[in-house]
């Protein structure tokens, strides 16, 4: 049976933007630290699965909340922080150059951008 082994992300910037979550998530480069086309980061504790950047050039942000005959979202990121911290992530990710959605589906889920304009939720257990 498969295992997920990485989610892969298109953008006009791969070392910028495994850069933002690099820092984001406290992850380590673990290929294509020297090919600006293609890298690969992972958790420090596990090798799989990673999160992988890839070369988009013609990449185009999805329009949230969902709108007819604009870019859809094809897959975002869930990121699980404790409830006391969800807060405190959030200013974290934006003074890292994610940005806020006006749109906010539930209590205790803060919908972001990251800088290429992915969206990414921060969100606490239970939620």
């Amino acid at each position: 049976m498969p295992t997920l082994g990485s989610f892969v992300l298109g953008t006009p910037d791969p070392p910028g933007l495994a850069a933002f979550y690099r820092e984001l998530l406290g992850w380590v480069t673990v290929e294509g630290a020297d090919d600006p086309t293609f890298l690969r980061l992972r958790s420090p504790e596990q090798e799989r699965p990673g999160l992988s950047f890839q070369l988009e050039p013609g990449h185009v942000a999805p329009t949230w909340p969902p709108r007819d005959g604009e870019q859809r979202m094809h897959a975002h990121l869930d990121l699980l922080v404790e409830p006391d911290a969800l807060d405190a992530e959030v200013a974290r990710a934006r003074s890292l150059g994610a940005t806020r959605e006006d749109h906010q589906p539930a209590e205790g889920v803060v919908v972001m951008r990251d800088p290429d304009g992915h969206l990414f939720c921060l969100f606490v257990p239970g939620a």
